[in-house]
């Protein structure tokens, strides 16, 4: 059973929960319902867009004071207009409704796929010049071989080991194992030690050659949350609401912010990540079961830390690399954008990304720059300018996307999709596509269609 085929089986659109309602007359209505939607991310985004386009009327109510919630595109250098993305970054090439939302906008899609370098025991190799071990190597291609092979109840038994110790299992060991951790926690946000054995390597099975590292949009990803916030119409976006209460009975739905105002509709799509959820007041309250799931998904800690330099000393457009050291993962962040300057990103997670979050501006440059060293010698005053984010501190998510670990795409996933009354819920942490752009748009248009169906 692929991830996908799974997401279908438990999809809303099976669960025969939907409603139909006469309610007529509250702000922007037509015939159709009114839909209120919590979170102006692209889940928010693409399920008033779908919604909208079949005539549907809807508002979009988000707490931050930008749209776009985790994707967030920044300029580093505005007199070259050099952007990095401190949020989601990148397109998989499997990624096919991203894909066609481009199209229908006019955005460019960039090659944004890298050659992998690394730096390991204080030793640099450059791209294509280290490997697993032959053993390992073996072990690992055999492991996505056969995963197509492995019927449901294998995997689910998978799901209940971490993917350190699945690998170990395998026979993965020494350097090996280590490089694979330093490798898999990037994509996870944590230790591999955290993570769902089933989670991980259906990821790695299902994905692209580059792991679905392969685009980005010219401009900007936020280009797109742009495209589709002035389609909806930004007069349907109402930015700066936090939500206080969400009530719901009476063929209605009403939302209460913390300021007191008020709004309702006939269904509301919440795509909120849980940390909002929990705290919400809900009435009635949130099945127990679902509380508990939203409780025990956690999001994983991510620190990006963007330094603009005179030149591009890593020579290579395609560069990115790995390191034992506190920097983590290393990539080039302005790929495609003509300038001497260019922006080379710290990618840390977990424990590291926390203590890159807690320091000073000269403390993460220092820890940067230790990591690099082995490669490039003292980069330090190649630095002009820096910039940095933790995902781990943010206010709304606490994380940077969600973080399935041992039992819990089976157990908790299930739970968490499910609608509560006139309420459905929608966002990456819900998606076969799990962690990515495109999992928030097709969890949000799934939502649409539900209540439109």
């Amino acid at each position: 059973m692929q991830r996908r085929k799974f997401i279908k089986n438990t999809s809303i659109l099976g669960s025969g929960l939907l409603f139909t309602s006469s309610l007529k007359g509250l702000p922007f209505h037509t015939e159709k319902p009114h839909v209120l939607i919590i979170g102006a991310g692209l889940a928010g985004l693409s399920a008033a867009h779908y919604l909208l386009s079949k005539g549907y009327s809807c508002e979009i109510f988000e707490a931050r004071n930008r749209i776009g919630g985790r994707v967030f595109s920044h300029v580093i250098d505005k007199e070259d207009n050099l952007v990095v993305e401190l949020g989601a970054e990148w397109v998989g090439a499997s990624h096919t409704r991203i894909q066609e939302l481009c199209g229908e906008f006019d955005l460019t899609l960039q090659d944004n796929r890298f050659e992998t370098h690394l730096i390991f025991g204080g030793q640099y190799s450059p791209a294509h010049q280290w490997d697993y071990s032959d053993q390992g190597r073996e072990i690992l291609e055999n492991m996505i071989e056969n995963y197509h092979t492995l019927d449901e109840n294998v995997l689910k038994e998978m799901d209940k080991l971490d993917w350190w110790r699945y690998l170990v299992n395998l026979g993965l060991s020494g350097r090996d194992l280590e490089i694979r951790e330093l490798l898999d926690s990037t994509d996870f946000g944590e230790s591999i030690r955290q993570v769902s054995a089933f989670s991980a390597i259906a990821e790695y099975a299902e994905s692209s050659e580059f792991n679905e590292m392969d685009y980005k949009i010219k401009g900007g990803n936020q280009s797109l949350t742009d495209a589709l916030a002035n389609k909806i119409g930004r007069d349907r976006i109402h930015t700066g609401v936090k939500i206080k209460s969400i009530e719901q009975g009476g063929g209605k739905v009403r939302i209460t912010s913390m300021d007191g105002r008020t709004s309702e509709g006939q269904y509301l799509i919440c795509t909120a990540p849980t940390y909002s959820v929990l705290n919400i007041h809900w009435s009635p309250s949130l099945p127990l079961e679902k509380t508990i799931a939203l409780n025990q998904l956690q999001y994983g800690r991510i620190n990006k830390f963007v330094m603009l330099n005179k030149n591009r000393y890593w020579n290579s457009e395609a560069f990115d690399m790995v390191t034992d050291g506190p920097g983590h993962y290393f990539y080039h962040g302005t790929k495609n954008q003509a300038s001497e300057k260019g922006a080379l990103i710290s990618y840390s997670v977990g424990e590291k990304a926390a203590t890159f979050g807690s320091c000073s501006s000269e403390q993460r440059l220092e820890m940067a720059a230790l990591s690099l060293e082995p490669a490039f010698g003292d980069i330090r005053q190649n630095v002009i300018d820096t910039t940095n984010y933790f995902w781990g501190s943010d206010a709304y998510s606490y994380g940077a996307y969600a973080l399935y670990g041992p039992g819990q795409w089976f157990g908790l996933l299930p739970i968490l999709r499910e609608p509560f009354g006139r309420i459905f819920f929608a966002g990456e942490h819900l998606a076969d596509w799990q962690g990515f752009m495109e999992g928030a748009i097709s969890t949000g248009e799934e939502a649409a269609i539900a209540i439109i169906e």
